[in-house]
């Protein structure tokens, strides 16, 4: 106990002893005991002193403390300490200590990593009574060799380990097969919400028979659950999801997704391994399904899709079925805050296109057909089902976060809301939303989809004016998690512009001053949350900007939007 309290007192001395006073059953028992207590009395120090042992644990650290802490790799790099000959216990158990980890695992780590070098140390003291004494300095010899050794390259060794810790985790993002019991258990979880929520979800399958495979399933994407809906009609055939790669940076929702059969996509990027994963799906005789809109509709209307995936259909020549889900965006739109009781959604599955006819026909009467098939409005659904009531106190809350110009004063980005209610900090209460998303018959706006038009083409009136026309603001940068706790971290700050050439971001991302550009070919779209980033993907890695004034975030895609359009337009 001691020894490791005393950090930068070598382990191996006080083992070897104990296995010659105790032998090795005693010994080892000893040892074990000393350094549950001691690790104990390291992690109480750290956490009652913090930063004042930690500055003076650094000073006798050769290593980069912070990148070992933060590296996935860190319970390897414990184990690896407690291996080598020299390396006082107290500094290993203070590194386990100060990268978070709770005591139970804290405690549970250190004392294993320790048994190999207490059985090595207590056996060495053992044998000099079980073995003659040649053998016994022989051994010591060894044993002061291997020390003198690690002393010598002590610097070479903990550049080893730096490198270790920096180098990334190879990301396990090929794909998994469908759990379907663990998908049960989601779907079973997620029902008994709805149904203590009043949320009604009623199905239809026109194609009454079994998918024919390797097949593609598309869904149009109004809200974030989608995927439940889906698996309501798909899920006993196992299907494997393409889903946002920001997803997958949360070690635990990865870990769920991928069991889920889901793999990553960066989504509006060049992602070859996103590509081969599909084609593996195909050729496994798999079901993909996918979400081809590639992000959340806006105001409850069907987005436009990528060029690219009607080329994929087009090379796969597998048959294609379609899920058409209708109120789902109504019942928890991508602004607001929560689910609505009283919402109904309707999910459709029915067959498409057959393999024959996917090879037969060309990729714009695929694109048609498509865009036919998934086209949804939820207001024109909504006008047709007038038995449904929405029920929530906050209605309107978060409708700021896509409306972002008052169509009284056409002031930006000084429009509130609180509960059912909208206004804007000039003019005051500009109007209330009834229980089927209407504004006041008096407002200038039916509803707020015909605000948001509106407010688009003012946009794009600026735009084709204004040759030189862009968007700047200062942002947080954030980056890929590093520890898989939460999706993102903050990894810097700076200023973004976007403008016909494209999007440039400078300032700091992880400590060093940067300029990163991206050329208006590589922006399809500029992802975005509502009220809170606009993003874009780097090959595997996502650049998450968070705006100054983050009411702004819908501009920022509407622009990139526009833009793009007005340059690749036929």
């Amino acid at each position: 106990m001691l020894q490791v309290v005393c950090a930068f007192l070598p382990a191996e001395p006080t083992q070897v002893a104990a296995g010659v006073v105790f032998g090795f059953p005693v010994g080892f028992a000893c040892c074990a005991v000393g350094v549950a207590i001691g690790n104990t009395l390291i992690y109480l120090l750290y956490k009652t002193y913090g930063d004042g042992i930690r500055q003076y644990f650094v000073k006798n650290l050769d290593f980069d403390l912070e990148t070992a802490a933060n590296s996935s790799r860190s319970v390897l790099i414990i184990f690896l300490l407690y291996f080598l000959p020299a390396i006082p216990y107290g500094m290993i158990c203070f590194f386990a200590a100060s990268i978070g980890m709770k005591y139970r695992r804290f405690i549970v780590v250190t004392v294993l990593g320790s048994v190999p070098s207490i059985c090595i140390g207590v056996g060495l003291g053992h044998m000099t009574l079980a073995t003659s004494w040649i053998i016994s300095v022989c051994v010591f010899a060894v044993l002061v060799a291997l020390i003198i050794l690690l002393s010598i390259k002590r610097d070479w060794f903990f550049a080893k380990v730096n490198a270790l810790a920096a180098k990334p985790k190879k990301q396990k993002n090929g794909v998994k097969k469908c759990n379907l019991f663990l998908l049960g258990i989601v779907y079973l979880v997620v029902g008994t919400y709805f149904r203590l929520s009043g949320i009604r979800v009623k199905t239809v399958n026109k194609y009454d028979k079994p998918l024919e495979k390797p097949c593609i399933i598309l869904c149009n994407h109004g809200s974030f659950i989608d995927f439940y809906y889906a698996a309501k009609l798909i899920g006993k055939n196992g299907p494997n999801f393409i889903a946002a790669r920001l997803y997958f940076y949360h070690k635990w929702l990865g870990f769920l997704l991928r069991n889920l059969g889901a793999f990553p996509k960066s989504m509006f990027a060049t992602d070859l391994e996103s590509t081969k994963n599909c084609i593996k799906v195909l050729k496994s005789g798999g079901l993909l399904a996918m979400m081809p809109e590639a992000r959340l509709s806006t105001v409850g209307e069907f987005e436009d899709i990528q060029q690219t995936t009607y080329s994929f259909l087009k090379k796969s020549a597998v048959p294609v079925y379609t899920i058409k889900i209708c109120g789902d965006y109504f019942a928890d739109p991508k602004w607001g805050k929560g689910f609505r009781k009283g919402a109904l959604v309707e999910a459709e599955l029915d067959l498409l296109f057959t393999a024959e006819q996917v090879k037969e026909m060309s990729i714009e009467e695929i694109k048609s057909g498509v865009e036919s098939r998934l086209y949804y409005d939820e207001f024109e659904w909504l006008e047709t089902r007038p038995q449904i009531k929405y029920k929530s106190e906050q209605m309107a809350q978060g409708l700021e976060n896509i409306l972002s110009i008052c169509p009284v004063c056409k002031s930006k980005y000084t429009i509130t809301t609180k509960g059912n209610e909208v206004f804007c900090e000039k003019c005051g209460k500009l109007t209330e939303i009834d229980n089927r998303y209407a504004f006041d018959k008096d407002f200038k706006f039916k509803n707020f989809k015909k605000w948001y038009e509106w407010q688009k083409q003012i946009l794009e009136d600026e735009i084709l004016k204004d040759q030189n026309y862009s968007l700047c603001s200062k942002v947080e940068l954030r980056l890929p998690s590093k520890d898989g706790k939460s999706l993102t971290r903050s990894a810097g700050e700076g200023v973004c512009t976007l403008n016909r050439e494209g999007l440039k971001y400078v300032g700091t991302k992880d400590g060093e001053t940067v300029e990163i550009s991206f050329s208006i070919e590589r922006i399809y779209r500029l992802l975005f949350g509502a009220g809170e980033n606009f993003e874009i993907y780097n090959g595997s890695e996502i650049l998450y900007f968070v705006p100054k004034e983050k009411r702004s975030a819908v501009e920022w895609y509407l622009t990139s939007m526009i833009m793009y359009d007005i340059k690749f337009s036929n």
